[in-house]
């Protein structure tokens, strides 16, 4: 059950957040339109593990959508629903938005990506060969086709499943866990909990980190939808350590949306004074001219490399420019996946960060390698996957600083879970809470800090 790398097919890596400022809805809600709403979440899983929290976040989220002026299908949301159901209701959705404006699907549960293609799991899915999955789940496109088909001028798809593939033990293996990322089709903005190919938090107070900040942040006036998100990404990256980065993907939309319009100035309120504020000099490429020499390129890449956004993701396809768009994410920078010379320069200027740590593993030979105290990542990872042996040890989690990680598997099984935390005990925990979530006990085989608390 670990927090895999985010190893998606690249054919979408320069994920265009800033379009996702232009949407359709008028400013006033008078002149909101019709917005209808899908919301499902599935936790009572019969044949495996069930989740305590997508029940609960879909609740909550219907909730918020209602109370801002969203049409739910079925009057609520739709809970535990199995594959007829699910597709029953997706059928009723795609009905329903005749004459809409704005059509919202939200889904939390578990999800699992089979051959580069997002499947959404049915409360009573069993498959046992891969073959099975067309028969007992819900493909995301299927989706994505009612919403297209109805002719709305905004469509969102917000996806709160990237959880651990609960179905890997039997043979039908994902690609590491988390969902693929997916190409927005035209109008359309679809929202994941963590970036693709990885795998988002459960939660453990009542909901997961990503619906709790999503349902805070869109009853706030006046954020359009690259702010509300933002907002989100942020607020989750917050709660859990970093651990969790929420992903956008998103095709051009005309307009300007609000989940909540700004409230309308009255005209006893006395006119506003714009304020200039110092402009930040770390918060806009100084210099966006395109990186075209292969010596600043390969430089380029190293230093994302060793500021652990990654450049050398196993398909190789876009893969600088999705370490670029996360770069830019963490720094809140216009995603825009560029390798332009002023990127360079605010990568030169933030120095190296240091000690590193690193823990590699084999789920396929189960071997394992683990450094700290190294003064880069490349040295870190180098040591620890020198204590493989002949595995790749492909799977890798790598820390700075005082940040600490911990490996736990089960007593039986394929699970398993790389986490880090600020603490040693915290980053156990975590990971033993990740693991066991399969419903089997776990156990620590490894914990380290990169600044070597605890070693000799």
């Amino acid at each position: 059950m670990g927090r895999a790398r985010a190893n998606a097919h690249g054919l979408f890596g320069r994920l265009l957040w800033l379009t996702a400022l232009f949407a359709l809805i008028s400013p006033s809600p008078a002149a909101a339109g019709k917005r209808v709403a899908l919301v499902i979440g599935n936790s009572a899983y019969r044949n495996v593990a069930r989740l305590d929290n997508p029940a609960k976040d879909a609740a909550l989220i219907a909730d918020t959508l209602s109370a801002i002026g969203f049409i739910l299908v079925g009057g609520g949301a739709q809970l535990d629903l199995d594959k007829d159901a699910m597709a029953d209701v997706v059928q009723r959705f795609g009905r329903q938005l005749d004459g809409a404006d704005v059509a919202l699907f939200y889904y939390a549960g578990h999800g699992v990506q089979v051959a580069g293609q997002n499947y959404l799991v049915p409360v009573g899915a069993n498959p046992t060969r891969q073959t099975d999955v067309d028969w007992q789940m819900i493909e995301v496109n299927k989706v994505l086709n009612q919403m297209q088909a109805s002719g709305t001028r905004l469509n969102l798809v917000i996806l709160d499943a990237c959880r651990n593939n609960p179905f890997g033990g039997r043979g039908l293996r994902a690609t590491g866990g988390g969902l693929a990322q997916m190409q927005a089709p035209d109008g359309t903005v679809i929202a994941y909990a963590t970036q693709p190919g990885a795998v988002a938090q459960d939660g453990s107070d009542g909901h997961s980190p990503y619906t709790k900040a999503l349902a805070e942040t869109i009853r706030r006036p006046g954020l359009s939808i690259f702010d509300a998100f933002n907002a989100v990404g942020v607020a989750v990256k917050h709660a859990t350590g970093d651990a969790q980065q929420p992903w956008l993907s998103s095709s051009p939309i005309d307009g300007t949306f609000y989940f909540v319009p700004p409230a309308p100035q009255t005209q006893s309120q006395p006119p506003q004074v714009a304020v200039t504020q110092p402009v930040d000099p770390l918060r806009a490429d100084p210099d966006r001219v395109p990186l075209t020499d292969a010596g600043l390129l390969a430089e380029l890449s190293e230093r994302l490399y060793e500021h652990n956004f990654d450049p050398q993701t196993p398909d190789g396809k876009d893969a600088l420019a999705r370490a670029i768009t996360q770069f830019q994410q963490r720094a809140s920078l216009a995603p825009t996946g560029e390798a332009t010379e002023g990127l360079l320069n605010r990568l030169r200027q933030m120095g190296d960060p240091k000690p590193w740590g690193s823990i590699v593993y084999d789920p396929d030979t189960n071997k394992y390698g683990i450094s700290w105290k190294y003064q880069s990542r490349r040295s870190a990872v180098n040591v620890a996957r020198g204590n493989c042996g002949a595995s790749r040890c492909a799977v890798e989690l790598s820390f700075y600083g005082d940040r600490c990680g911990a490996f736990a598997v089960p007593s039986s099984g394929r699970a398993w879970s790389l986490l880090q935390r600020d603490t040693p005990e915290k980053a156990k925990q975590a990971a033993l809470d990740e693991c066991g979530k399969a419903g089997k006990s776990c156990r620590i085989i490894d914990a380290v800090c990169a600044d070597g608390r605890d070693r000799s």
